[in-house]
Parts: C-alpha cells; structure tokens; sequence
C-alpha cells in the first residue's frame, strides 16, 4: 500500500494556452522555465534548493491565457520575493523570436506560491 507524500516546497511553471503550441512545444517550454527558475533558486537558496530537490521536486504546471496575464502574475510573483524565470521562445520553430511562453516560479514554499497561483486551472 502507497502512502501519500507530504510536500513542503513545489515549483509551478505557467504556460500560456493563446498561442496554440503543439504539445512538443509546450514540453520543451516548461523544461525551458522549470531547469532556468530551479537554477536561480539554487543560487539565491541553496537550502531551499537542496529541501525541494530531495523531497522529489513537486512541479505543477497551470494555465495563463495571454501574454499580460502571465506578465502580470510575473510582478506579482517577483513582489512575493519568489525567484522566477520568464522565458521567450529563440524563434527556431513554432513561434516568432522573442514571443514570452511561460514563466517559471520557485521552487519554494507551497503556502508562499500558492498565494500567486492558487487560483490558476491545472494545464
């Protein structure tokens, strides 16, 4: 019998759903904001890092709509203190040079996150 786990920290990457990303695509984005908004956390906090990386590092990845809503939770996320990696796209193949895809936030606490993305649907 599997018990459940109990998380402390979790990282959350937003993805935005406007710009008909193939599913490929999107994977590659994600990567892309988790590995880059991990990294800066692991300079800024190393313990924090170290706590989320063997704990299992909890990813969750959520919906934005459009470029200004992701913009806009990327204040809000930098306005908690929480490391973030806004990342745009090299333009290579499905999209223009430069067009914002997602935004990487933590790892760090799950309460201090959730405040800034609670409310956001499940991609």
């Amino acid at each position: 019998m599997m018990t459940k786990r109990e998380f402390r920290y979790k990282q959350v990457i937003a993805v935005r759903t406007d710009l008909g990303m193939s599913r490929g695509k999107i994977s590659v984005q994600v990567a892309h904001g988790a590995v880059t908004a991990a990294e800066r956390t692991r300079i800024r906090s190393p313990e924090l890092w170290k706590r989320w990386l063997n704990e299992g590092q909890k990813k969750v990845a959520v919906k934005v709509g459009s470029e200004e809503e992701l913009l806009k939770l990327e204040v809000v996320a930098a306005s908690k203190n929480l490391p973030i990696a806004l990342i745009r796209d090299a333009g290579m193949t499905e999209l223009p040079p430069g067009t914002v895809t997602v935004l990487g936030i933590g790892p760090a606490k799950i309460e201090d996150i959730d405040l800034v993305t609670g409310e956001l649907k499940l991609l």
